[in-house]
């Protein structure tokens, strides 16, 4: 008989999926890789996963522990199905940029969530970031995750999620492209692709309110590029040491718009229902289209399922709020 002996076992091994109408301009062959179709409905169940296994093996996180992260959700959901295999209590800190859906559903699979402000700095006591690590260091026998620094994030990409895209593209794949949050799945699977064939190009889509593409262009921390933003999971205010910025050739950047109107476009052309980031990765392909050529192999990885997105970029009357319809 062939099952998984719990819900873990199911993560990775995602499809490619070509797409064939949202990019139509490119001449070239776009394939899809949909994370959704992990458990938790997302790419980040692949680290959260790594990131619990390599804190047991290490002694971080003792049995019956308390696991604390801060998250934008769907690390959150990753975590919350380690747990509930594993016997631990997860407690996420969010902020209130983030959609309804994702609270909901991390408060259904067991997981405490305290929301906090989205506009104030990283350093501020009222941060996720400052939070989620006050928490821990209050907390008995808790472990602090941090997705953004913990180096297992970028390792659990290096070891998945790169040699599938080698693997279910013949190693033919010349082009990567993929939103930007924490840095873990860019940098692990962009160094896993370039260890094979370092001509492949490494590209990150970023937002605009985020620091990431003048860093890598200039090496300057510009404060003036952080302001609010709506796209959610991709962008920073901070440099997470998982972003390695010498394994990516270029990032773009994709408006909110743009990013809630492709992310809309995928399902209605293609029918996969993504994510709030996937429609900012399709347009930076979009935008990105002159530097194709014919017979190039190009992967766009799409992040997470649209389920957590119902109130805001499928809802209409919210489109219409935020001027994007």
């Amino acid at each position: 008989m062939h099952y998984a002996k719990n819900i873990l076992e199911t993560i990775g091994n995602t499809p490619l999926i070509k797409l064939n109408n949202i990019t139509s301009e490119i001449d070239a062959l776009v394939m899809a890789k949909v994370e959704s179709f992990n458990p938790g409905n997302s790419v980040k169940d692949r680290m959260a996963l790594k990131m619990v296994e390599d804190a047991e093996s290490t002694g971080l996180l003792k049995p019956g522990g308390i696991i604390v992260e801060g998250t934008s959700g769907n690390t959150g959901m990753g975590l919350a199905l380690a747990a509930i295999v594993k016997g631990y209590k997860l407690i996420c800190v969010s902020t209130d940029k983030q959609s309804k859906e994702k609270f909901d559903v991390l408060r259904a699979v067991g997981a405490e969530v305290i929301v906090c402000p989205t506009d104030v700095a990283p350093e501020d006591p009222r941060s996720y970031y400052s939070t989620s690590k006050r928490i821990a260091d209050e907390t008995p026998n808790a472990w602090y995750v941090n997705q953004y620094d913990n180096p297992s994030n970028t390792k659990a990409h290096y070891e998945t999620t790169g040699p599938e895209i080698w693997e279910q593209t013949q190693g033919k794949i010349t082009h990567f492209v993929v939103g930007v949050g924490t840095g873990g799945t860019i940098s692990g699977v962009g160094k896993f692709l370039k260890d094979q064939n370092p001509k492949i190009k490494i590209w990150g889509i970023d937002t605009y309110g985020s620091v990431f593409k003048k860093y890598h262009e200039t090496g300057i921390f510009d404060k003036k590029e952080i302001y609010p933003y709506v796209t959610e999971g991709i962008g920073e205010d901070i440099l997470p040491q998982n972003v390695d910025f010498s394994i990516i050739d270029h990032f773009e950047k994709v408006t909110d718009k743009d990013a809630a109107i492709f992310t809309r476009k995928l399902a209605r052309e293609e029918g996969i229902f993504a994510g709030n980031s996937c429609g900012a990765a399709i347009k930076g392909l979009l935008q990105l289209r002159k530097n194709f050529k014919k017979e190039d192999v190009i992967v766009v990885l799409l992040h997470d399922s649209g389920s957590r997105y119902i109130g805001k970029i499928y809802n209409d009357e919210w489109m219409k709020k935020m001027n994007f319809l």
